[in-house]
Parts: structure tokens; C-alpha cells; sequence
């Protein structure tokens, strides 16, 4: 069903050319939208109306009209006056909400068979068989990116983000869950990993800036075909995933971005209680104070540099050696080392796996 915003709309723009005063109601005769300065609507004028064999019909000063939406009576127009004029601009004003229905159910449908591409409801021959329907290009280059706001059904969000696509006709705006905003975008054939980049980006400042809602963008690989906009949707999915594990402080994070964090979060959770035991044994990374883990994210940040991580933590050189000793005494590791850095980083981000499942299961 047409919006009330909408249909309002409709009738105040014919009000201001025409001068005709127009009103909708539903098919029980109760009021919708009006132009009327002072609405007195009968009621059972209009369930007879409807009930009749008749299109249209003169009731005292009132031009009645019947929309239709296919062969169902939708709603009822009434045109103030019993001139011609007054009947012409009731039929046109028909013909705009008919439009309107028709544009309505269009968008439906799209909505629904984008929902269905996503989540992979639809067999291959559906699939091309209602995007024809539908007249959606099946051979364009597309990319799905997700953004997900911290309050559910964020209103304020997705209107921003339509808004910002509205000039965007085959670009299509759908949600498949609670928190998530979905955008199946279409691309050209020169768009780059830099432009989806930068459209992330614009997203995130748009919505900080205009919803003042915190968001995380992230994007899947670009497709050329239809049939496979569900592999990118899945592959922004596990990116958003991946991000919020891995990369906290990042608020865009492309798929072909993701680095190892991608390879641990495809790792069934025994296989990494075993890696953690055999690299730390009872001694696990997360029961580290906060000053050593201070001082190992710092000095993974300056690349293993001893200099410049004392310099940036304001302690002494020999305060930092002293503390990294203290850490290869109680792990066997010492990060000053490539290897034995790298085994401790690949374990820091599987303790941050491991927690972040733990925490999802008890949800």
C-alpha cells in the first residue's frame, strides 16, 4: 500500500495547480488524506459506491472515483465539485495513484527478490527468470556492502543511506536481519578496489555526520553476474565479522583486505585450543596484565623497533628490554625475534577468535 506521506503529496501538488480539492479514503469510508479545508465524508455513500457495478459517480457536490490496484477496488477518490473539471482532474488524480500502486509493488517485489539473491532462496533458472520479470540487469559488474549501526532498526540510518543512493535507480537499499544495512551496488566497468574504497568511506561519514549513528562498513569482492551477488553479500558478511574480531579500530574492512585474520576465523575452535596450549601451555595471552599487553602492541606497531617503542611509551630502553625478558621467561617467546613475534601475534589474534566465539555461543 502507497504511503499516507506519499499520497498527501500527490494531492496537495494536483490542489496547488488545479484548485480542486481532492480526498482518498479506504473502502470503509474512513479518511486517509485530504485537501479539504473542512472533510464531512459519508460513510455509507461510500461502502454503497463500492459495492456498485460503477467506476465513478456523482454523489450531491462530490465527484466519487473507485482505484484500482489489478481488479481489486484499493481505494476511493473523491473530487470536490459536480464540474467537468472536477471529474477531470479526479481521473487524472486516479491515474497518478494507480501509478503510484504499480511503482509501490514494484519495489516490493525487487526488494523481496534481492532479499532472496542474498541469503540463496532462489534456484538459477528463478533467478534469471525474475530478474527479467523485474527488468534487472543480470550482466553488470555489482559489489554488496553492509553497514552495520550499533542500535537495531536504525530508521535514521537507512533513510540517510536511501537518500544518498536516491538519484541510483539500480542500486538497491534491503536489510536481512535487525542491525544491518544492505547495499547491492552496481558498478562500472572501470570502478576499482580504491573507488568501493572511497563510496565505504563516504558512507561512514554521511552517517556519523547526518544519522549521528556509529557505523562499520565493509564490502564484498565485485561479481560480474547476477546468480553470484550472494558470494559477495557472504564475503562483506564474514568481513564484517572478521573486523569487529580483528580490527576494532577499523570502521571500513573490504574483504580482500582481511590478511590472516581471514585464515583464523575459517579455524574450528579445538584446532586452536590445541595451537595455544602446544605455543603457551597453561599460560594463556589473555591473562597478561595491561602494561605487558601496552608494551606488546606498541611494539608490534613500531615493527619490533626497541628505540622507538621506549621513546613512545616514555620508558627507558632498558626498562622495555627488561620487560620483554621478563615475557620470553614466562612464554619461551621473545618477540624481539621474527619468528618468535610472528607466533605471538598469529596467538594473540587467536585468543581474540576464541573469546569473541565464547561470547557469541553465550548470548
Amino acid at each position: 500500500m502507497v504511503s499516507s506521506q506519499v499520497l498527501q503529496k500527490t494531492l496537495d501538488e494536483l490542489r496547488n495547480i488545479t484548485r480542486i480539492d481532492l480526498c482518498v479514503t479506504n473502502t470503509d469510508g474512513v479518511l486517509l488524506v485530504t485537501t479539504f479545508p473542512e472533510t464531512a465524508i459519508d460513510a455509507e455513500s461510500i461502502r454503497s459506491f463500492v459495492l456498485s457495478a460503477a467506476d465513478s459517480q456523482i454523489v450531491q457536490e462530490y465527484h466519487y472515483f473507485k482505484v484500482y490496484d489489478n481488479q481489486n477496488v484499493e481505494y476511493i477518490l473523491i473530487s470536490k465539485g459536480s464540474s467537468d473539471d472536477a471529474y477531470m482532474i479526479g481521473k487524472v488524480a486516479v491515474c497518478e495513484i494507480q501509478n503510484l500502486i504499480i511503482a509501490y509493488k514494484e519495489r516490493l517485489d525487487k526488494n523481496n527478490f534481492i532479499q532472496n539473491l542474498l541469503l540463496d532462496n532462489l534456484l538459477l533458472v528463478d533467478v534469471y527468470n525474475r530478474a527479467k520479470k523485474l527488468r534487472i540487469d543480470t550482466d553488470v559488474r555489482r559489489v554488496v556492502f553492509m553497514v552495520e549501526t550499533k542500535m537495531e532498526k536504525d530508521i535514521s540510518a537507512q533513510e540517510t543511506v536511501k537518500s544518498l543512493f536516491a538519484s541510483r535507480p539500480k542500486d538497491f537499499i534491503t536489510a536481512v536481519d535487525e542491525k544491518s544495512i544492505i547495499i547491492v551496488k552496481e558498478l562500472k566497468d572501470t570502478d576499482t578496489f580504491e573507488d568501493m574504497n572511497q563510496t565505504a568511506r563516504m558512507l561512514v561519514d554521511m552517517l556519523n555526520a547526518e544519522a549521528m549513528s556509529q557505523v562499520r562498513v565493509s564490502y564484498g569482492n565485485p561479481v560480474s553476474e547476477i546468480k553470484s551477488v550472494s558470494r559477495s553479500y557472504k564475503e562483506a558478511k564474514m568481513a564484517l565479522e572478521v573486523g569487529k574480531i580483528f580490527y576494532a579500530d577499523k570502521n571500513v574492512v573490504p574483504y580482500n583486505n582481511l590478511g590472516i585474520g581471514r585464515l583464523i576465523y575459517q579455524l574450528p575452535i579445538p584446532l586452536c585450543e590445541m595451537f595455544m596450549t602446544e605455543v603457551f601451555g597453561e599460560n594463556l595471552p589473555d591473562t597478561f596484565d595491561e602494561e605487558t599487553l601496552t608494551t606488546i602492541n606498541k611494539f608490534f606497531e613500531n615493527n619490533l623497533n626497541v628505540s622507538e617503542t621506549s621513546r613512545q611509551l616514555y620508558v627507558h630502553r632498558n626498562t622495555l628490554v627488561y620487560r620483554l625478558e621478563k615475557l620470553e621467561k614466562s612464554t619461551g617467546l621473545d618477540i624481539r625475534k621474527f619468528d618468535d613475534a610472528l607466533t605471538f601475534k598469529i596467538a594473540m589474534m587467536v585468543v581474540s577468535y576464541m573469546t569473541y566465539m565464547n561470547n557469541s555461543e553465550n548470548l
